[in-house]
């Protein structure tokens, strides 16, 4: 079973839209939107869950007002000062709760609970192309990288029982503990850039990951007729790195209004485009050297 996941190092260089694109391009397969602090890939695949659990993650402290005798030594306990004094009776802000323990643990009254914080929501669902798994943490909600890996096993699961080849991941931006989360036992990581300072800078550090942990990555320039300068430097960055150029891939407004009508582009583009052929071309080398690894 392969796994590509594709990454860019930074927000807005089109991953999610060439991640639609993939995905209608794709056979065989289940998708997963591993972004679950900003998800926006169910915008263009319109997906209908079939399935919805909760995602529970760490502990927090809730104090009974009923046993409460407001004594104040949990609050004189707390580092993070998550505890509000104010009244007879003291309470606990969720948001600023650490989950260390340290208030139930103290409290001579055994007045505070410690379940199971609630985090967010993951889901399966159906969509045009084939099955989805994807995910929504809570605002200020952590351990985005566990949800990650569960999002993941979920998608393994649903390919292995429905005899399905690939899983083509949307991976988060950034270089952070999700994006590690997203890595770890894939096939092929396919890093979207395009030719600005920023995107060049997060491109070396994205990719600069990938080779830390031997992850075959190839590299796609995303409206690289912007700026053909720097286009060039990343064609001479991946000769120089031996990373493959698996595309380059035009700019074109029409984009925009394929995300408007919530379409990937490849489905709204007419077949002449030029940024369809471009898509089609770089997905058609993807495929092959998620077949083949040691292409990269």
């Amino acid at each position: 079973m392969r796994e590509i996941v594709i990454l860019s190092g930074k927000g807005g260089t089109g991953k999610t839209s060439l991640m639609g694109a993939f995905s209608h391009l794709a056979s065989n397969f289940v998708a997963c939107d591993l972004d679950v602090d900003a998800p926006d890939l169910h915008m263009l695949l319109h997906p209908v869950n079939e399935a919805t659990q909760d995602f529970f993650s760490g502990h927090e402290a809730i104090i009974d007002p009923g046993r409460c005798t407001g004594c104040g030594l949990c609050a004189d306990s707390c580092r993070f000062q998550a505890v509000d004094a104010a009244g007879a009776v003291f309470s606990v802000n969720p948001l600023m709760c650490e989950g260390c323990k340290v208030c139930v643990t103290f409290c001579p009254e055994g007045a505070i609970a410690f379940p199971e914080r609630r985090c967010g929501n993951w889901h399966i669902a159906a969509t045009r192309f084939g099955p989805l798994v994807h995910a929504q943490l809570f605002p200020g909600s952590e351990n985005s990288g566990k949800l990650v890996a569960l999002l993941r096993q979920k998608s393994r699961e649903i390919a292995g029982s429905r005899d399905l080849e690939l899983i083509l991941c949307d991976g988060p931006p950034g270089i952070g503990c999700p994006v590690i989360s997203s890595l770890s036992g894939a096939t092929l990581a396919v890093l979207i850039t395009e030719p600005t300072p920023s995107g060049v800078h997060d491109l070396k550090r994205v990719a600069a990951l990938c080779r830390h942990f031997k992850m075959p990555a190839a590299v796609i320039i995303n409206k690289s007729d912007l700026n053909l300068g720097v286009s060039n430097e990343i064609r001479s960055w991946c000769l120089h790195e031996g990373w493959t150029l698996a595309g380059e891939i035009p700019y074109d407004p029409a984009v925009t209004q394929a995300m408007v009508h919530g379409q990937a582009l490849t489905e709204y583009l007419p077949s002449s485009a030029p940024v369809r052929i471009a898509v089609q071309n770089a997905w058609k080398r993807i495929e092959s050297m998620g077949h083949d690894p040691k292409a990269v």
